[in-house]
This record gives structure tokens, sequence and C-alpha cells, in this order.
């Protein structure tokens, strides 16, 4: 499956990261970005705070990938639906789950790590509620 927000620095990799780890050796996740982004330090942080290391993620672009068939693309942000579309991909199935991109969010340390905890939340939710039906032998279409 692939994951594709803007910059894949924030949205994509933590619900990659989300899906390996709910469901370990079952599924191949994968996230990339519509344009180059850079690590983020808050996605470290409160992906640590459920034991998922993302020291080693680099991002990547839709242009890069190799691949162009996945089972389930899930897009991100408001930019990648379309360019996913002008990619080509072969998918299963292609859906976008509308969430917050705590990037934007002004305020003090605490307030944009609460979103980040927010988005990481809200995305753990997802990804289970998503995947588990499919791993568990169930239909794909939703």
């Amino acid at each position: 499956m692939l994951f594709v927000c803007s910059m894949n620095s924030v949205r994509s990799p933590m619900a990659a990261a989300l899906a390996r780890k709910a469901f370990p050796g079952r599924i191949i996740a994968r996230s990339v970005g519509v344009n180059g982004g850079k690590a983020d330090s808050f996605v470290h942080e409160v992906m640590e705070e459920v034991g998922v290391d993302m020291s080693v993620h680099t991002p990547h672009i839709l242009d890069e990938l190799v691949a162009n068939h996945f089972d389930l693309v899930v897009t991100l942000s408001d930019d990648a639906p379309g360019a996913v579309a002008r990619k080509d991909l072969e998918a299963g199935a292609i859906e976008h789950w509308q969430v917050e991109d705590p990037s934007i969010v002004e305020g003090n340390r605490d307030l944009v790590s609460e979103a980040y905890r927010n988005l990481r939340d809200t995305l753990e939710r997802r990804v289970r509620e998503r995947l588990e039906p499919l791993v568990s032998g169930g239909s794909q279409s939703r």
C-alpha cells in the first residue's frame, strides 16, 4: 500500500509507519510526497512516544516511485489526489483521508506537539479500521 501527502515529512510517513507497526509482516506500506520535504522533528518526537523510530525516514517524492501497482493508495493532503491521478498508478483502490496538517499549527511547543499527537492518534485509528479487514481476509472494497 502507498500513503501520499504533500511533502512526505509528516502525514504519509506517520501513516505508513503506523500501518507497519499495527500489522508487522502482514503488509508492505510505503509513503511518498507530491513534492520534496525534509524530516520533521515533531514527527520523530510523537512517534517515539508510541515506540516507532522515525529517525531512518528520508522523504521521497511520487516521481521517484519504481513500483506502479498498489493494492491501496491513500492520499492525505489536498494536492495528493490529483498528483496520484497524473502518475497513473495501478491501484486496487484509491482513497482520500481528510486529516489535519499539524505543521501549520502556530503556538507554543506544547500546542504544536498536541496537534502532532492528535494526527498520530487519528491515523492510527484510521489505519487499524481500514486495514484490519484486509489483513484478516475480508473485502478490499469500502
